[in-house]
């Protein structure tokens, strides 16, 4: 798995709340989709999850959000594992607008493991363990990304 994964799209008018920015919720959602296509690209899809018996829920979402994004915006969006301990993993997010390397929103995720029959805490899969890299600080996810903050 690669150690950062960048997700890019463009904001969709779908995204753009009252303010005329994207929505709040929008960011767990790229957050989420930039987090499963992370895990994908290592073959760690749904069905490999359950065949794992193992399945990851929320805990906690923090957000940072220092700049808004707008329709049509260019966006990067970088994750990395930052930890992993017993059941538990913290992913990070960087959200950035791809065309002025303006950094949007800094953010991160509890996950944690459960058994998908029962829902209860799990350890993390050993396979799973084997297939990532961590990242422990946003210098050395940027530099492994090549991004280069303006």
């Amino acid at each position: 798995m690669r150690a950062v994964y960048t997700h890019a799209f463009s904001v969709p008018d779908s995204a753009i709340d009252v303010n005329g920015h994207a929505s709040n919720i929008e960011y767990v959602r790229w957050m989420q989709d930039a987090a499963t296509g992370h895990t994908a690209s290592a073959g760690w899809t749904l069905e490999r999850y359950r065949e794992s018996r193992a399945v990851w829920v929320a805990r906690t979402h923090t957000i940072d959000y220092l700049r808004p994004a707008f329709s049509g915006d260019p966006v990067e969006l970088y994750t990395w594992i930052a930890s992993v301990r017993d059941c538990q993993s913290r992913r990070k997010y960087l959200v950035t607008r791809a065309s002025d390397r303006t950094i949007l929103a800094r953010a991160e995720t509890l996950w944690i493991c459960v058994d998908p029959d029962s829902g209860r805490p799990k350890r993390v899969p050993e396979a799973f363990m084997a297939a990532i890299d961590l990242v422990h600080d946003e210098a050395e996810a940027l530099r492994i990304a090549g991004f280069v903050p303006g």
